[in-house]
């Protein structure tokens, strides 16, 4: 009997069905970060330089410069991943832009270059305003700005947005998730928190009532929060508060980035308190280190509690699921490779987990029998239904994909 017979057979004694858990993982799309090849810089100008916060520390050999080199890394990231992929796309990585248009006044044709590629390859695409790293927001603000003018020209770039995401999804017949993130914050303590605020409301209010039109079902609005940023230490504009507000007010999806939290805190705990007053998540699977929100993913304790709830909760189909850290100190393919995978599993360990034990065990109130299924349950052999996962989509199982990468770096890398 091979180790995946084993392993059912074993997971059934459990309860839990294996082939049901393979069925739902193998529909379950994970959205690759197109700003992890080439360190957030972008295709808008020479000098690569994310600002506002956005850092990427490290100089591994191998950096994505131009749409060719980028789109072939992705390639390569997903001839190693088992599943279904999509692509998250930031406004700064306009590929067919020669006359160098302004973010206000990019359309779909300045992406015409990704559009076929994502056809090519039968994935979707997600969709990001890119408010940073740019003259218009060198100060730190930007729809929260005091001065109109800049609020106007940012806002007009996320109606954009919007715009250019229900266009992809009408195209790709796939909708588009929207994910609006700003920096506006301030170093020092503020002696105004709430003006801010309120513009940034306002700012917010003026974007989503942009109609898109007979195709606007195909973009899904997402906000963004964050505990603090490079250079906004002491006060966020866009806090997790003032974005839970908005969202449920609104009824906009939203977006919850492990990096983006104080590392004491349990991201897991908020998916099922949000998903009471929200329409959808967006679920950033990052990795938050001290004073750096954006490490590769680990299959650690708070990633794999992050994605169960997301499973037991019954959030899976409410729920969108990417990627977002950005490591330039080690191989950016092997980078993507190990954090997607191990999203993957996180994922199929909540597919895995045996809830009717445990609900059954917590409402009998034995805590005892509840702990024990916990524990015990973590020395199942779920290694060998990922690998059956790998080998039923002709993708390499773990611990035999990194000399692909390898060649891959000293051929075309460096």
């Amino acid at each position: 009997m091979n180790p995946y017979e084993i392993a059912r057979e074993r997971f059934a004694r459990w309860g839990v069905n294996t082939e049901d858990a393979l069925k739902t993982l193998a529909a379950t799309p994970v959205s690759l970060h197109c700003w992890q090849g080439d360190d957030v810089a972008g295709f808008e100008n020479a000098s690569g330089n994310a600002g506002s916060g956005c850092v990427a520390t490290g100089n591994y050999p191998g950096k994505a410069r131009n749409f060719a080199e980028l789109s072939a890394d992705l390639d390569m990231v997903a001839s190693l991943i088992p599943g279904p992929l999509r692509l998250n796309l930031h406004a700064s990585y306009a590929t067919d832009n020669p006359g160098k248009a302004d973010r206000d006044a990019l359309t779909i044709a300045h992406f015409r270059s990704w559009l076929d590629w994502a056809k090519d390859r039968g994935w979707g695409i997600d969709f990001n305003p890119t408010c940073f790293g740019h003259p218009s927001a060198a100060d730190g603000f930007t729809l929260s700005h005091r001065d109109h003018a800049v609020r106007d020209f940012w806002i007009a770039h996320c109606i954009a947005c919007r715009r250019i995401a229900a266009e992809f999804g009408a195209a790709l017949n796939n909708p588009v998730v929207t994910n609006i993130w700003i920096p506006d914050g301030t170093k020092d303590r503020p002696a105004d928190r709430l003006g801010p605020r309120e513009r940034l409301a306002t700012s917010l209010d003026a974007i989503f009532a942009a109609d898109l039109g007979a195709i606007a079902s195909f973009n899904i609005d997402a906000v963004e929060s964050k505990l603090f940023g490079i250079g906004v230490e002491s006060y966020t504009v866009g806090s997790h508060e003032f974005y839970l507000g908005y969202a449920a007010r609104k009824q906009v999806a939203l977006c919850l980035d492990a990096g983006h939290f104080h590392p004491t805190e349990s991201v897991a705990d908020k998916i099922s308190a949000v998903m009471l007053h929200v329409p959808r998540l967006l679920l950033h699977v990052s990795r938050g280190v001290r004073w750096d929100s954006d490490h590769v993913v680990m299959l650690d304790d708070p990633t794999r509690e992050m994605l169960h709830e997301v499973v037991v909760g019954g959030f899976l189909p409410r729920t969108h699921v990417g990627l977002d850290f950005f490591d330039a100190s080690i191989n950016r393919i092997a980078a993507w490779v190990i954090g997607t995978r191990n999203t993957q599993k996180a994922i199929l360990l909540g597919l895995l987990a045996p809830q009717s034990r445990l609900v059954a065990a917590e409402n009998s109130r034995d805590a005892s029998a509840r702990l024990a299924l916990f524990e015990d349950w973590r020395s199942l052999p779920w290694g060998a239904v990922w690998d059956e996962h790998c080998l039923r989509h002709d993708r390499a199982i773990d611990g035999t994909w990194l000399p692909a990468v390898q060649l891959y770096e000293s051929t075309l890398l460096r």
